[in-house]
């Protein structure tokens, strides 16, 4: 059985992170599982962050999640299966 992943880096994730919820759940229904990821310490939260998803079966809703998610400023992602 292949994974199909989307790896999505956010920058600014501040000013992001609202615009890229709102398109993961418009895109829900074919995300499996959802990771994720930022640096924390004591002094701050980092802008950048990861955010892994396993993807269902459907690959032409995977794109299009992508599409949506690459419109946003300093949001890049790539999809790999495994």
């Amino acid at each position: 059985m292949a994974h199909k992943l989307l790896i999505v880096k956010v920058g600014a994730r501040s000013n992001q992170a609202t615009k890229v919820q709102e398109c993961l759940t418009k895109h829900g229904c074919n995300i499996r599982t959802r990771l994720g990821l930022h640096e924390v310490s004591p002094e701050s939260c980092t802008e950048d962050g990861l955010i892994i998803l396993e993807m269902g079966n459907n690959p032409e809703e995977a794109k299009h999640l992508q599409q949506d998610l690459e419109k946003l400023e300093g949001v890049s992602c790539h999809y790999l299966e495994m």
